[in-house]
């Protein structure tokens, strides 16, 4: 609507005025009202103080009602406004004497209801009251009279607000003629200010058809003044910075000519616009034309531009094997001079080595595995045998078997742990989720675990409000979790310690918590907690039967349900377990 800077200055200018007189205006207005509002309130409160010794001094309000009468009639005709009332609070409410003409009437029909019935309760309070028939407002207050009776007093409030209302239109009046004056001082200063930009403007538009050789006049040392100063300064370093960007493209091609990725840069069309060495190596371009979808189709059918554009995923990873290489390639759109999407920029990483670390490590721990389960069997082979009576020093074969036993059994569950955590990594894990109740899984784990704790002396509680809490997760695999958790609660605490396990329901998710007052961990190594094989203390670790896989296991299985698991904790303070799984109830 407004196009010009002038008129664009003059109206905010008029509207920073008028909004400033209006804000003004009010708070005066409110202040003013407030203000003789309290004073009213503060004249009531002394009429109260000056009517209450001598009203109460009779102990029978309703038989002395004509010399209160009296008081009230003398203190009328002093020419006070207030109108007041002295009420018995019995079943009727009768007032027994007043300045009006209501002496006998009923006062719930006459006053307010609200203060009327306070006050017989025995606490002072006030309102604001409007007559609907005359339109009248008033300032009402009562005050109990010990138990005997109520003084309710009444002022009128028809001169204040006619008061406002005359300050109201000095406020109109005043604003007006500020809002004149704005008008004619705001078309003088943008004046001021948009001449030099018109100027400045003719100048731009002949720098932007080639002329550099533009200056300006500078006439004052204002913001304006500074920006003439800018505008010369600007044609001057506009030589310099063309120069620049030259030396820095030279710079970018020759960053992405010797980069270590591999480069490609494809228009819409899937035509290659440019590849930087390193991609022609990898791929085995050959010519700068050569059609890419024709070449990557064969390699992967997400990274075809047709594909792309028609998924309108413009930004992705894609993983492709070529030869003997493993590729990353990421991808983002650059855009035209107008910020539209006019092709896409593919970088390749070689990430084989990356690949092969990793499939090695796999392997290692599978092959671990299997090479320790085969020694195991022999030596749960040898035990049993002699377990079963074939050595006659009884005392000497038991004591041997038993550390031998011990030994197998940690080792067998070394080899477990070790081909559960292989399953994870090469997602063979296939998990049976079906429907079942938290509670009663969670109630279930701690009869499991009770018999270790009593060993221990301790106590394990469950706090929940809930019943029930039905989810969809594989059972085995999450009491497998809760048993760890709880099992380590119980191993890294003191006997007689308390462990609390909280469940509750969290939006859509199960928040299962396990708080014990135990050893506690280290804040560095917090973050290490679940990495594998590591253990805070190696020695009591050992001591007490750990793996050092337990917590990695029992996070791939959180993870596996799309949940999370968080550990807090304090040394020698004890330790936090949180659970959060999505009850994930959709088909339920």
């Amino acid at each position: 609507m407004f196009k010009s800077i002038r008129w664009r200055f003059i109206v905010i200018y008029f509207m920073l005025v008028f909004i400033g007189m209006i804000i003004s205006g009010v708070f005066i207005i409110r202040s003013t009202e407030q203000y003789n509002f309290n004073v009213i309130e503060n004249r009531i409160d002394d009429i109260s103080d000056i009517l209450m010794p001598r009203i109460s001094s009779y102990n029978d309000l309703s038989e002395n009602a004509d010399k209160i009468q009296d008081i009230l009639t003398l203190y009328s005709g002093a020419g006070f406004r207030e109108e007041i009332f002295v009420i018995k609070p019995d079943d009727k409410f009768s007032i027994i004497a007043t300045t009006s003409q209501n002496v006998g009437r009923d006062a719930l029909n006459v006053l307010n209801f609200d203060l009327v019935v306070a006050s017989s309760n025995g606490s002072v309070e006030k309102t604001f009251v409007k007559d609907n028939k005359s339109q009248i407002k008033t300032l009402d207050k009562s005050f109990p009279i010990g138990k005997e009776g109520i003084l309710y007093i009444r002022y009128d409030l028809s001169d204040v607000y006619n008061s406002i209302d005359k300050f109201k239109i000095i406020i109109v009046q005043a604003t007006l003629l500020a809002l004149i004056v704005t008008v004619v001082l705001g078309i003088f200063i943008a004046n001021s200010i948009t001449n030099p930009i018109n100027e400045i403007t003719a100048k731009a538009a002949k720098m932007a058809s080639g002329d550099f050789d533009q200056t300006v006049d500078v006439k004052s040392k204002d913001e304006i003044g500074k920006l003439g100063e800018m505008f010369n300064y600007l044609t001057n370093r506009l030589k310099v910075s063309v120069s620049e960007i030259s030396r820095e493209k030279s710079k970018l091609e020759t960053i992405i000519n010797y980069m270590d990725d591999g480069l490609v840069a494809v228009n819409k069309k899937g035509e290659i616009i440019h590849l930087n060495p390193k991609a022609i190596e990898m791929l085995n371009f050959t010519e700068t034309s050569l059609d890419f979808d024709k070449t990557i189709r064969e390699l992967n059918e997400n990274l075809v531009i047709e594909k792309i554009i028609a998924d309108n995923k413009w930004i992705g990873s894609e993983i492709i094997k070529f030869e003997n290489m493993i590729l990353k390639v990421s991808y983002a759109p650059y855009a035209n001079e107008n910020g539209e999407k006019s092709g896409i920029v593919f970088v390749l990483q070689d990430i084989t080595d990356q690949e092969r670390l990793e499939k090695m490590r796999r392997e290692f721990v599978a092959n671990v595995s299997h090479e320790l389960k085969t020694p195991l069997t022999s030596i749960k082979s040898y035990t049993e045998t002699i377990l079963d009576g074939y050595v006659d020093d009884e005392d000497t074969k038991i004591e041997f078997l038993k550390v031998v036993n011990n030994e197998a059994d940690r080792m067998n569950r070394l080899v477990r742990d070790l081909l559960q955590l292989s399953s994870f990594d090469n997602e063979n894990i296939k998990l049976e989720k079906e429907y079942h109740d938290y509670v009663n899984m969670v109630k279930y784990s701690i009869k499991k675990v009770e018999v270790t704790a009593k060993n221990k002396n301790q106590t394990i509680n469950l706090v929940t409000d809930l019943d029930n809490l039905v989810g969809y997760f594989d059972y085995d695999r999450i009491e497998q979790v809760a048993l760890n958790i709880l099992s380590n609660a119980i191993k890294y605490s003191p006997n007689g310690s308390i462990i609390n396990t909280f469940l509750t329901k969290i939006d859509e998710n199960v928040s299962m918590t396990i708080q014990d007052n135990g050893f506690g961990i280290p804040e560095k190594d917090i973050n290490r907690i679940f990495e594998r094989f590591y253990r805070v203390d190696k020695a009591r670790s050992r001591e007490l039967g750990g793996t050092g896989l337990g917590l990695s296991i029992a996070k791939e299985i959180v993870e596996a349900h799309l949940g999370k698991i968080k550990i807090t904790s304090k040394l020698e303070k004890g330790t936090t377990v949180n659970l959060l799984l999505p009850l994930d109830l959709e088909e339920y």
